[in-house]
């Protein structure tokens, strides 16, 4: 047998693919749990053509959907039509690279300025499926054919950049979402609402946060709203004069903006913090005078260079499970970091039933520590955050998952009673499975597999949509 290392040599999985296909009945090994009804949709950048030094945050998005029926599997692909995706389709070359819409030097006249490209997140809300990235509105997305229907700004109450990270409140329905470079490209304006549970905008807020920084993700609690601010900052000046336009700058040290959920913009409450950064929260919670957050942290951002334009030290641009604890009592202004775990990982997850409540079970994707290779997860972890203990189930050498999700076995089941789905990459084969585990046992590995022929590329999100 080949050596899985050697294998996969030259592979690549965040190389795009260039088809879109359909494909029914899907081998399965195991048994796929009955009760499993609906589809896992992913999203994640697939450029549409190449374009050399391009980040891989700006590829155009592509949705991938398993879905489950019966015991029964299928599959189907397709591209988000996006403004800027339809342009380049028709000049059949790229027009854009980098943040900022910067357009490339040789490319042809066009009329589309909008480069959005819908390749973060997939959510369902209001009866709608929303494709997301964090500096445009929602596109919304046909559940059954995966057709891209357009822009969706809820009868004119969204007023542009739209979260990737929005949070729904599993009481209220609500759906919590934000945006930032809300005063214009690379700028400190951001903004702040809820859509209800019908998809109706019932506040929206706008402040400005004490610099331009990339802020990927927020934090919701029953009561509150938390902005991280952290120091990978934009600049237009950067991105005029050819430099990154994001870049690491610890000197403006980390920010954090409290505000009641009820409250107003203008009675924020800012904490302060070393320099670290955060691209996922896993959950946060109250009790008594204190918010506490579990996150993803790293003491240095990670896949964008200092402001000097050298790169980020790997040893402190790793993802650990870290626990931020803000006292609303008035005493400090700081908010203390202490690291839960050393397990190198991202892409946290829970029961989504618990989001801004307490919650007891989390998972997340992280190393194999026996061959790791960067931006790769060889293993899924499980917390259980009452026992004190973590399980982890290692993939084969090479093989590589994307980002757990969660799927309770009914609306009434016990919190982490239920599934645990990833799509996961086989080196060895080139090509992608879907993984099914018991949410709490993970190490004993999947109870099912569902087999693709062709690979899945790494991507961002995902989450499951139930057919009824």
């Amino acid at each position: 047998m080949a050596d899985p290392a050697e294998a996969m040599a030259g592979l690549s999985n965040f190389d795009p693919i260039h088809i879109e296909c359909d494909v029914e009945d899907l081998r399965i090994n195991g048994a796929l749990p009955r009760e499993l009804n609906g589809s896992l949709i992913r999203n994640g950048p697939n450029p549409q053509f190449d374009t050399p030094g391009a980040h891989w945050f700006v590829g155009d998005g592509m949705l991938h959907a398993f879905t489950l029926a019966e015991g029964r599997a299928s599959y189907r692909n397709r591209w988000v039509r996006t403004p800027k995706f339809l342009a380049e389709h028709d000049a059949g070359r790229a027009i854009f690279s980098g943040f900022g819409g910067r357009r490339l030097p040789d490319a042809p006249p066009s009329p589309v300025t909008d480069t959005g490209v819908a390749n973060t997140n997939i959510v369902w809300h209001a009866g709608r499926l929303l494709a997301l990235e964090e500096a445009h509105l929602p596109t919304e997305i046909d559940r059954r054919t995966l057709a891209t229907l357009g822009y969706q700004d809820f009868g004119g109450g969204l007023p542009g950049a739209f979260t990737a990270h929005p949070k729904v409140d599993p009481v209220t329905g609500e759906m919590i979402f934000f945006g930032y470079n809300a005063s214009g490209p690379f700028s400190a304006g951001m903004t702040c609402g809820t859509l209800d549970a019908a998809g109706i905008v019932t506040r929206l807020d706008r402040f400005d946060a004490p610099y331009a920084s990339m802020v990927h993700d927020f934090i919701v609690t029953e009561r509150h709203i938390l902005f991280p601010i952290l120091p990978l900052t934009g600049s237009m000046e950067r991105a005029r004069t050819g430099r990154p336009a994001y870049a690491w700058e610890p000197e403006k040290g980390s920010h954090i903006g409290v505000m009641r959920r009820g409250g107003a913009a203008s009675d924020m409450v800012w904490f302060r913090g070393e320099a670290v950064y955060v691209f996922h929260v896993m959950n946060a919670w109250e009790e008594g005078d204190l918010i506490i957050a579990d996150v993803m942290q790293t003491e240095e951002a990670p896949l964008f260079p200092h402001a000097d334009g050298s790169p980020p030290d790997p040893a402190k641009a790793r993802a650990r499970l870290c626990r931020w604890t803000f006292d609303m009592s008035g005493r400090t202004d700081r908010f203390d970091s202490r690291y839960l775990d050393d397990l190198d990982g991202e892409f946290p997850r829970i029961d989504d039933r618990r989001a801004g409540l307490a919650h007891r079970h989390g998972w997340i994707a992280c190393a194999n520590p026996a061959f790791e290779r960067i931006g790769m997860f060889g293993a899924i972890a499980h917390f259980d955050r009452l026992a004190g203990r973590r399980t982890v189930h290692v993939l084969p050498v090479g093989d590589a998952t994307s980002e757990p999700v969660f799927v309770p076995r009914g609306p009434d089941a016990a919190e982490g009673d239920g599934w645990l789905l990833a799509v996961v990459w086989r080196a060895a084969e080139n090509r992608s499975d879907l993984a099914v585990f018991e949410a709490t046992d993970i190490s004993a590995g999947p109870i099912a597999t569902v087999e693709l022929g062709h690979r899945v590329p790494f991507g961002f999100h995902g989450n499951w949509v139930p057919a009824t």
